[in-house]
């Protein structure tokens, strides 16, 4: 089986503790990662390498910043999702490692939503996070033509229903779960892209992130935002997934836990 997972680890310098023992421990042949928050010459290299991952990594000082580690070489197809020259952030990673293509993905976040609380003028904020999504679908529609087995892994900053918020009427007005970021959302699976915890697993209220704030992971007040988007060649050889919330418990921890999905080896 090929374990393919992603993680949004909010510093990979701050939890480098907590990610190289579930990397010890899980031996995940894939790990997308994002929210780095540090540049590429700042990313500890030698402590992954160390277990036996092959590295490619778009940095960015302080904020965003993803990466793709993997058991086999790495082939690096794109730094940035196509669609916006102008756009400097480092929130997408794209590249070829054996018979897969993944990509690790930061989606914005989008909040807030409307300036001044006036319903009829949205942010700059939440209007690059809509283009940004519009932007991965015209990318994945082009992917899809390819016929490749590919992976669009990581935060996605959307809860696709309500089933993924605890708490569904108090973040209806959230950019997370606002009604056009979840229409995206439809696109990718409308076209044909499969989420692959949904594939096994129909229950409400899995969460993959619970905030710093309020108690919130004590009371399992979560969101399901981190997601893994699987083409149809790869969906064909989908064995299993989950989300592995043991790390959320520990000290230190990020505020996401990894997604992980498991396919067949290609024969």
């Amino acid at each position: 089986m090929l374990k393919v997972a992603s993680w949004n680890v909010n510093s990979i310098k701050a939890r480098l503790a907590g990610v190289l023992d579930w990397l010890g421990a899980i031996r995940p042949d894939v790990l997308l990662l994002q929210e780095l928050k540090c540049v590429e010459e700042g990313f500890p290299s030698l402590e992954i390498e160390d277990l036996g991952y092959n590295i490619a990594v778009n940095g960015q000082k302080t904020y965003n910043g993803v990466a793709i580690l993997s058991k086999r070489p790495i082939e690096v197809e794109a730094r940035a999702l196509p669609g916006d020259a102008d756009d400097q952030q480092a929130r997408y990673l794209e590249a070829v490692t054996g018979d897969l293509r993944v990509a690790s993905l930061y989606l914005p976040n989008g909040n807030p939503v409307f300036e001044g609380g006036d319903k009829n003028r949205r942010t700059e904020k939440f209007a690059y996070k809509l283009s940004w999504m519009d932007r991965l679908i015209a990318h994945a529609r082009e992917l899809l033509a390819t016929e490749d087995a590919f992976i669009l892994g990581g935060d996605y900053n959307v809860c696709p229903t309500d089933d993924d918020v605890y708490d569904p009427e108090g973040w209806k007005d959230d950019a997370l779960c606002r009604p056009e970021s979840r229409a995206r959302f439809r696109i990718l699976l409308n076209m044909g892209l499969y989420d692959a915890f949904r594939a096994f697993h129909t229950e409400p209220h899995a969460s993959t992130y619970w905030s710093y704030q309020g108690g919130a992971w004590e009371k399992d007040n979560g969101l399901r935002i981190d997601h893994l988007l699987l083409s149809p060649q790869a969906a064909d050889r989908l064995d299993a997934s989950g989300i592995d919330k043991a790390p959320r418990a520990r000290p230190k921890a990020s505020d996401h836990v990894p997604v992980w999905c498991e396919l067949e080896e290609k024969t």
